[in-house]
């Protein structure tokens, strides 16, 4: 069984061990030249470092509650403080939680069922801010549960993705096995890009190496958004019949950023994806599609 092939099938498995996937993903990585997919990968299994760049799914919500004392003895328990008055007085990263620990942590955080942060440094930022005439004398910050295990689901869902988008788009990459040192040249570009947007979601930031280089869709400039698609492997004429039609027409709504003849080109030209014509698979080129009008129409 070929290396990918054994990588869905694990992920697949309930109760698959998310760090044997991901060994095997950054083999494949290697095997197809993609240093945005490794650097995933090696993040993943051994954490964030300050300085890279988060997925969304790894900044989660946080709740508070505070034990305030007062005058002749008065106190507060337990109070429910709310997030708006966080951010007022301690900023947004305290409401934003980034979880940058290693995907085995995150595990372990969910099986020991462990939801509190250390919210102490809070104490003295929200002092005399919260209920006048009350000192704040201890704070406690809780992360959900449901949110640690959303971050593994996640990850299971993007490696699925991943390796579901590569064999459609690179059918070689489903030959590689455990054995294969070298193999044929790959677009490394292409995989590139197919990692970044799976993973990062971003539609105007593309990654070259460990850098990012950010191309711009601006609002309602046609020559941007054709500039952007072309960037992603999408031919010049067909970027330029689509940005015209998104032109000509507005969105239904922010949620359904075509208009009738958007959708009807879109659907008719997918299967140019489905075919190799774009160097972009279909699931890459809906998103990339729906995000750029998006970011076209000031929606995003």
């Amino acid at each position: 069984m070929s290396l990918l092939h054994q990588i869905q099938e694990s992920v697949v498995q309930e109760g698959g061990d998310l760090g044997s996937i991901l060994l095997k993903l950054r083999l494949l990585a290697a095997r197809l030249g993609s240093e945005v997919l490794e650097e995933w990968v090696k993040h993943e299994s051994e954490g964030y470092p300050k300085e890279a760049e988060l997925p969304d799914y790894r900044i989660i919500g946080v709740s508070y509650r505070g034990t305030f004392f007062g005058p002749l003895g008065a106190s507060i328990q337990n109070a429910q403080i709310p997030l708006y008055l966080i951010e007022k007085y301690a900023g947004d990263k305290w409401t934003s939680y980034k979880i940058r620990e290693s995907i085995a942590t995150v595990d372990g955080l969910v099986k020991n069922r462990a939801d509190r942060i250390d919210a102490s440094a809070l104490i003295l930022l929200l002092q005399g801010n919260i209920y006048k005439g009350y000192a704040c004398n201890d704070i406690c910050g809780r992360i959900s549960p449901v949110s640690l295990s959303e971050i593994q689901q996640a990850v299971r869902n993007r490696v699925l993705e991943l390796t579901l988008e590569l064999e459609k788009s690179i059918p070689a990459a489903a030959h590689i096995t455990f054995g294969t040192a070298k193999f044929e040249k790959y677009n490394s570009d292409f995989v590139r890009k197919i990692s970044q947007q799976i993973i990062y979601g971003n539609v105007n930031t593309a990654v070259s190496g460990g850098a990012n280089i950010t191309v711009t869709i601006e609002e309602r400039n046609k020559g941007s958004l054709i500039e952007y698609l072309e960037s992603l492997g999408i031919p010049k004429t067909d970027a330029t019949e689509f940005a015209q039609i998104v032109e000509a027409e507005e969105p239904t709504s922010k949620e359904e950023p075509f208009g009738q003849g958007a959708k009807n080109w879109v659907a008719s030209n997918l299967k140019k994806a489905a075919e190799g014509t774009w160097n972009v698979g279909i699931s890459v080129a809906t998103k990339v599609l729906t995000e750029a009008a998006l970011k076209y129409y000031g929606f995003n």
